[in-house]
């Protein structure tokens, strides 16, 4: 008996648990998206990228790549 209460229990928990972020994923609103956990974050534009400029976690952007480490070498950039 203690065993049929405990599975239906957890069963219970297991079906509340993925209703509430398929919820989330529905109803985020206009402008809004849902992330792969279910919460919702606004939707921004294709970004532009200019080069020579520093990202944040990311590095230098030449033109074609990200490069974690820029330095002056022989007059110009060198990238590493």
């Amino acid at each position: 008996m203690k065993k049929n209460i405990l599975c239906i229990a957890i069963a219970g928990t297991t079906l509340l648990g993925a209703a509430t972020s398929a919820d989330a994923a529905r109803f985020c609103g206009p402008g809004w998206r849902p992330t792969v956990t279910g919460r919702c974050v606004p939707i921004r534009g294709p970004m532009r990228w200019r080069r020579g400029v520093w990202y944040a976690g990311r590095g230098w952007w030449d033109g074609r790549r990200f490069w974690p480490h820029r330095y002056r070498w022989r007059g110009g950039w060198r990238f590493r």
